[in-house]
C-alpha cells in the first residue's frame, strides 16, 4: 500500500517532467515556438507596394526547393510586381546566412523582383481580430500549429498591405492579374492556398472574426478552406457555392478550381508521374498556379529528379529554371 502511495505522489512529478522535456524536444525542433517579440516592428516599412506574398511560419530560414520554385515562379512569371518572403526564422539581415550554406537563400537574392522579410508575429497580429488569438493561443498544446499559424498569417497580411498570398507549394504557370479573388478547391469547398485581396478589404475583416469566434485547431483545415467555405456562404447568403464559379459576388470573384487546383489533392502524385508535353499544355491551359499539395507528400516525400520526364520536373525546369538548375540538376 505504502509502494502505491508513493506512486501516485511520484506520478505528477513524472507527468511534469515529461511534458517538460517533450516540450523542450519540440522546442528544437521549432514546430511549437511562438514569437515573442516587440511591438515595435514595422512590416509596413518593408511593403512597399501591394505584390504577391509567400510565408513560412516555422523557424527554418533554408526553404525547400518546392518553396523556392514557387517563389522564382511567381517572381518570372510577374515581373513588374513586387514578391515578398516572410519567413519568420529570418534574421532580416542576409549576410548572417552565407551562400556556401545557405544555397536556397542564395537563389532567392538572385532573383531582382524578390524580398525576403523577417515574419514577426506580434506586430502583425496587431490592430487585427487575431490579436486576441495570438495572446491566448498555446502553441504546445496546437495539434496543427504551425498550419493554423499560416492560416492568420495570411489574413492579417493581406489586410494590412492588399495583393496576392500564395502558398509555397503553388508554382505559377502564368501571370496573376485577378483582385478580390479566392478559388475553389471543389464544387461545395473554397481554399485559402490563393487568395488576392485590395488592403482593408471587408471580407478579409469577416474571416479574421470568424477565424477567433469558432477557433478549432484540433481539425484540419478548419481554419484554412472550411473557414473560407463558411464565410463565402455568408458572404453570397448561399449554401451553394459551386453556382457562382467564375463569377462575382458583393465584388468578390469566385474562381473555379482549374485556376490553381486543377489536380485535386486525391490525385496528387500526378504531379510525379510522366506527361506527354502535349497533354500538360492542354489540361493547364487555364490554370495560373498549380498546387502541388505538398502536405500529402510529407511521408512519402517524393522529390524532383532530373530526366524522370515527370510532370513536376517539367515545371520546375520551366517555370523556375534557376531553382531547377541550381537546387535540383546540381545534386542529381
Amino acid at each position: 500500500m505504502k509502494k502505491f502511495k508513493k506512486v501516485l505522489l511520484a506520478l505528477p512529478i513524472f507527468v511534469v517532467l515529461c511534458l517538460y522535456f517533450f516540450h523542450h524536444f519540440c522546442s528544437l525542433l521549432t514546430c511549437y515556438s511562438k514569437e515573442e517579440t516587440s511591438l515595435d516592428f514595422d512590416h509596413s516599412a518593408l511593403v512597399k507596394a501591394p505584390g504577391i506574398m509567400f510565408v513560412e511560419t516555422t523557424d527554418r530560414v533554408e526553404p525547400s526547393p518546392l518553396a523556392v520554385c514557387s517563389v522564382e515562379s511567381a517572381s518570372l512569371r510577374n515581373p513588374d510586381k513586387h514578391v515578398y518572403y516572410f519567413l519568420k526564422g529570418f534574421s532580416g539581415n542576409l549576410s548572417h546566412y552565407p551562400h556556401s550554406q545557405y544555397e536556397a537563400i542564395r537563389v532567392l537574392s538572385l532573383l531582382r523582383n524578390v524580398t525576403v522579410f523577417p515574419l514577426r508575429l506580434r506586430a502583425l497580429f496587431r490592430e487585427t481580430p487575431l490579436n486576441s488569438w495570438y495572446e491566448q493561443v498555446n502553441p504546445f498544446w496546437e495539434k496543427y500549429w504551425i498550419h493554423v499559424l499560416a492560416d492568420a498569417c495570411r489574413l492579417a497580411l493581406l489586410w494590412k498591405y492588399g495583393g496576392v498570398y500564395l502558398d509555397t507549394d503553388i508554382i505559377s504557370l502564368k501571370p496573376l492579374e485577378l483582385q478580390n479573388f479566392l478559388c475553389a478547391e471543389g464544387y461545395q469547398t473554397a481554399n485559402n492556398a490563393a487568395l488576392g485581396f485590395e488592403k482593408n478589404h471587408e471580407f478579409i475583416w469577416e474571416c479574421m472574426q470568424d477565424y477567433v469566434r469558432n477557433y478549432e485547431g484540433r481539425t484540419w483545415g478548419y481554419q484554412g478552406p472550411a473557414l473560407m467555405s463558411r464565410v463565402l456562404k455568408r458572404w453570397c447568403q448561399s449554401d451553394n457555392l459551386g453556382q457562382f464559379f467564375n463569377l462575382q459576388c458583393k465584388g468578390v470573384s469566385y474562381l473555379s478550381p482549374n485556376y490553381f487546383y486543377p489536380i485535386s489533392y486525391t490525385h496528387w502524385e500526378s504531379y510525379f508521374q510522366r506527361w506527354k508535353k502535349s497533354s500538360i499544355e492542354t489540361f493547364f491551359s487555364e490554370t495560373i498556379g498549380a498546387h502541388i499539395w505538398n502536405f500529402k507528400n510529407v511521408r512519402q516525400r517524393k522529390q524532383v529528379i532530373t530526366g524522370s520526364g515527370t510532370l513536376i520536373e517539367y515545371f520546375f525546369s520551366q517555370h523556375c529554371p534557376m531553382t531547377y538548375k541550381l537546387l535540383i540538376k546540381r545534386v542529381s
